[in-house]
Formats: C-alpha cells, structure tokens, sequence
C-alpha cells in the first residue's frame, strides 16, 4: 500500500523515503522523534537538499501553547544533545511563540498555531517534498 502525497506517515517510512535520495542526517529522526514525544501537532518534514545552500531539511511543528511550545522545544534540545547533536544556535524558547533551532544541516521551527499560519513556511517552500509525521 502506497500513501497518496500528503497523507501522515510513520516516522520509518519517512526514514525509508528520504533515504532513497542519499542518506539523511541521523539528527534529523532524533528530532522528529523528540517533537513527536511531546505531541508536536501537525509535524512535518521538508526536504531542501537541492533547494536551498542555507540547510538541507526543515522540521516544522505546532505547539498548542507557548508552555506547550516550549516543551516540545526542550525536548528536541535534551534529545538531541543526549544523542550528540548540539544545536549551533537556538532562538525564542523563552517567548515560546516561534522557536528556531539551527543544527546547520538541519533546522527546526516550534510555531503557536497562529504564528505558524501568519509565516506559512511550508508555502514559501512549496517546491520541496514534505512528509507529514503521525
């Protein structure tokens, strides 16, 4: 059975589908299994290799609140580190409105639902595959 494009699927087929254009960062599932422990609503993953010199891949998540928010964003940051992965920079935690974590090939957005469909960064990437995470 084959998922039609913008079904939500599991973080393996997502692993499995990136992979088959060269090896994804192994921070990048670390990331979105940390955002989906915290129940991240609408996770998605946006592929830009090829797209964009900046990164190569987006995680782009909701928080139902800037505590939730925050929480999702201190997960990912203590996972990732428990993990070895140290973001270079990391922006707005304590505001908890939009979160930015760079992880230089990697990085995450943690949006408040409006802040994330004022910004709509998914359509300002329209081009680049996306996976939605269940």
């Amino acid at each position: 059975m084959t998922e039609r494009a913008g079904d939500p699927v599991p973080l393996d087929v997502m692993w499995q589908r990136l992979s088959e254009h060269g090896d994804p960062l192994p921070e990048l599932r670390c990331v979105a299994e940390a955002a989906l422990e915290r129940n991240a609503r609408s996770p998605i993953v946006m592929d830009l290799r090829g797209l964009s010199d900046v990164t190569d891949f987006f995680v782009i998540a909701t928080g139902d609140s800037d505590t939730h928010t925050r929480a999702i964003s201190e997960n990912i940051v203590h996972r990732a580190r428990e993990a070895g992965f140290r973001p270079v920079g990391v922006e707005g935690i304590n505001q908890g409105q939009w979160v930015l974590m760079d992880f230089v090939g990697l990085i995450v957005h943690v949006f408040l639902g409006p802040v994330r469909e004022f910004y709509r960064l998914e359509r300002l990437w329209g081009d680049a595959p996306r996976f939605e995470l269940q």
